[in-house]
């Protein structure tokens, strides 16, 4: 199977309150009544399945963070698994995300829920790896401090390859319900797994049928070489974030590059990138939505963003002035090696703490585009085109609002370009990726 790129593929990422971290006080945003309502993500969900999109992606961590509980709507989060088996039961055909992190949770379980929401969804199931790199997840969980990432990324290769080999533990024809002869499943067709290795011994098999899509679609991201590694090794999809086409060509180019070595072809993985559209009819109409949204961001949530981002207590500098010359990146968490980019940027240009969290604090450092549908495919088509990204990982700065403009004005543009589809094809999420169907390993 050779690699076609004829036309791209599309995600929505959802965070409750818009990606914006000032989206959720947009007049028309939802999230201050929704974070909690099914039916928000209801329509949400929906909302993506009309624009054809390929996946609905459900973003989850397992705790709060210390500084910004106030004023961000992110810090609630519903556990990914109840509303994704919910809205299988609303959707037809978008392929349906969740995450779940590998350090803490055990393959058993995770491989027995994906299943599960494999199985209703009819094939839409897809499961989103994660370490978590959070201080505050790992005290939620009998434990003093976070795992070395070595230790964090060797756990979750091999608990992937548990829950892969647990997902084969039934053949496909495993489960006959003879009626007239009493027999239900073909026993010499469900096999132990009886895995044994540093982290983990699991005996399986699995108490669920083999999935529809013989393993739900694994979604990793990561720009460690950690990371980068592990999506190579095991991902069939990658979620990543870069604001400058360079930066996304050569990231693009390193994590296919690394699929050779574990016997795979380029086309094997997809890798999609972070988009924050801001979407007018005209281009004034679009400045005045990026104001608005500017106009709602608090400097105290500024601040605190910065800090997220660079590892460091960012309110102990003067706001109007530039970053220190002897200012470097903390380690607090792992998290701050892809800003950067971002401290570059400030210092190339001189930009006060100030000037920096208005840039960037918004968008969460990802690619944003602002500018009528037009401008936006330009965008989208651009990078696509010069193989920095197979796809978008759309991230709405507010909701419904910044998702409905999208589809309802990009996408439609993005069809007559020929760029994306405009019907499904096939009914699972491997067929809106192109990807084939893993073999058996019993089998």
């Amino acid at each position: 199977m050779g690699e076609s790129r004829n036309r791209l593929h599309l995600a929505v990422f959802l965070l409750a309150g818009g990606h914006h971290v000032a989206g959720w006080r947009h007049p028309d945003a939802a999230a201050a009544s929704g974070v909690h309502d099914f039916h928000y993500y209801k329509r949400l969900a929906q909302t993506a399945e009309r624009g054809k999109f390929d996946a609905f992606f459900f973003a989850d961590v397992l705790g709060i963070g210390q500084s910004d509980r106030r004023y961000d709507p992110s810090n609630v989060r519903l556990d990914p698994l109840l509303p994704l088996a919910a809205l299988a039961m609303v959707t037809e055909r978008i392929g349906l995300v969740g995450t779940v992190s590998t350090s803490y949770n055990e393959p058993f379980n995770v491989a027995r829920r994906f299943a599960t929401l494999d199985h209703l969804s009819n094939g839409r199931a897809s499961w989103n790896v994660v370490t978590s790199f959070k201080a505050e997840e790992s005290s939620n969980f009998n434990q003093k401090s976070l795992p070395d990432p070595k230790l964090r990324y060797e756990r979750a290769r091999e608990f992937v390859q548990v829950v892969k080999g647990l997902w084969d533990t039934w053949e496909d024809d495993a489960l006959i319900a003879d009626k007239e002869n009493g027999v239900f499943s073909d026993d010499s067709k469900i096999h132990f797994l009886n895995h044994e290795g540093p982290h983990f011994s699991v005996r399986g098999p699995l108490n669920i049928g083999r999935p529809p899509q013989g393993h739900p679609v694994i979604f990793q991201a990561g720009v460690s070489e950690d990371g980068k590694e592990l999506a190579a090794e095991t991902a069939e999809a990658v979620f990543t974030a870069w604001s400058t086409l360079d930066q996304a060509k050569a990231y693009y180019d390193d994590v296919k590059g690394r699929l050779a070595r574990y016997g795979r072809k380029r086309d094997e993985l997809k890798i999609l990138l972070g988009l924050i559209p801001i979407v007018g009819r005209t281009e004034e109409e679009a400045d005045r939505k990026e104001r608005e949204l500017q106009e709602l961001l608090l400097p105290e949530v500024g601040v605190a963003k910065l800090s997220y981002m660079f590892g460091h207590d960012m309110s102990q500098y003067p706001m109007d002035e530039p970053l220190p010359k002897s200012f470097t990146l903390g380690d607090k968490d792992g998290a701050s090696r892809r800003f950067q980019v971002v401290k570059e940027t400030a210092e190339r240009e001189g930009l006060t703490i100030r000037q920096l969290y208005e840039r960037y604090a918004g968008n969460r450092a990802h690619l944003q585009v602002k500018g009528t549908p037009e401008q936006i495919a330009d965008v989208m088509e651009r990078w696509f085109v010069s193989g920095a990204a197979d796809g978008f990982n759309i991230l709405p700065p507010y909701l419904p609002g910044g998702l409905d403009d999208f589809v309802d004005l990009v996408v439609p543009e993005l069809q007559k370009r020929g760029l994306f589809r405009t019907e499904y094809e096939g009914t699972t999420l491997r067929d809106h990726f192109g990807l084939p169907r893993p073999a058996n390993r019993f089998g």
